[in-house]
């Protein structure tokens, strides 16, 4: 029951995809490329993402981190 944080884009949304497609669910997981945000700027937006986004929102949900600025 914890949303996922991840740099690992590519085999996170493949994984994604596959868990929907066999019926499956998760609690929902958060994109971001690695080398973009400062440490700082990534929690000010995984900040924002938690407090427009409730976990039931965010059942079997990706987000990509730059959509949060």
């Amino acid at each position: 029951n914890r949303v996922l944080f991840s740099f690992n884009r590519g085999d996170y949304y493949q994984l994604h995809t596959e868990y929907l497609t066999q019926g499956k669910s998760h609690s929902g997981i958060i994109l971001a490329n690695q080398q973009r945000y400062s440490i700082g700027e990534a929690m000010r937006r995984i900040l924002h993402l938690a407090a427009a986004v409730s976990p039931e929102e965010m059942r079997n949900r990706i987000e990509f981190l730059s959509v949060w600025s």
